[in-house]
């Protein structure tokens, strides 16, 4: 490689030029995510129906309670290239990088995956990959092809209003690559993060941020936070610059 080779000053005043950029995107990146929480809503009409590890199942059934739902469609089945050994190489690389799902349960958020493979296949799937924690569903019908990714993998995200169900948002292509984090999946979601400093819609629940993060085996659905970590956040926060974003 041909890099430049440079002092400590150098390299930070080279870095610092840099960041610039960086922040720049960072804020872009929040106000997409912004604009994404004022997307319309599409009702949801049809009964959408799935195989699960315990039988039947159906769209709302996946939500599992939780007002919002995630669900990822990875291709395995027959005539994937893998089968029926693996799933897709980049479906099993976005399935590797699935953050805990404790953080986004307490953000009333569930993650899903469906696939066409019956749920005998996906079990051995999941219990060779290390993907147990991952709720993996059969499609037995055209949500697939309904939601745009009966041809390619993508993300689709959906909101339950009492019985009624809508569908928020699609990430799929290139976008998929930067799925995984906690981070990621909220920012396309209608509720967003639920965080004070987010630009969202008037009447969205927000908190302060930080204050909600726990252990993932430690959240305690209703619990008052943590009240040394609010001490250890409000400290951190006191001495970071006021637009560190």
């Amino acid at each position: 490689m041909n890099a430049k080779i440079v002092s400590a000053k150098e390299w930070d005043a080279a870095r610092a030029k840099l960041l610039v950029k960086e922040k720049e995107l960072t804020r872009a990146r929040d106000a997409l995510a912004a604009e994404r929480r004022r997307m319309p809503w599409q009702a949801i009409e049809k009964a959408y129906s799935f195989d699960g590890p315990k039988g039947k199942v159906s769209l709302p059934d996946l939500f599992e309670g939780r007002r919002q739902l995630i669900v990822y469609r990875a291709f395995f089945e027959p005539g994937v290239h893998g089968w029926p050994e693996h799933a897709c190489i980049g479906c099993s690389m976005v399935a590797d990088q699935v953050s805990h799902l404790a953080h986004l349960h307490a953000r009333d958020t569930t993650l899903a995956f469906a696939s066409r493979a019956p749920q005998s296949d996906i079990a051995r799937l999941k219990a060779r990959m290390g993907w147990q924690h991952i709720p993996w569903y059969t499609v037995t019908d055209s949500f697939d092809a309904d939601f745009g990714v009966d041809q390619w993998h993508g993300h689709n995200a959906f909101i339950r209003e009492g019985d009624r169900v809508f569908r928020t948002y699609l990430i799929n292509s290139r976008g998929d690559e930067a799925i995984g984090t906690v981070w990621s999946y909220l920012d396309m979601t209608a509720l967003g993060r639920q965080e004070a400093w987010e630009d969202s819609p008037e009447g969205t629940s927000q908190g302060r941020p930080y204050k909600w993060w726990n252990w993932h085996d430690s959240y305690v659905e209703g619990a008052a936070p943590d009240k040394r970590w609010v001490e250890v956040s409000d400290a951190g926060e006191a001495v970071l610059p006021k637009k560190s974003g």
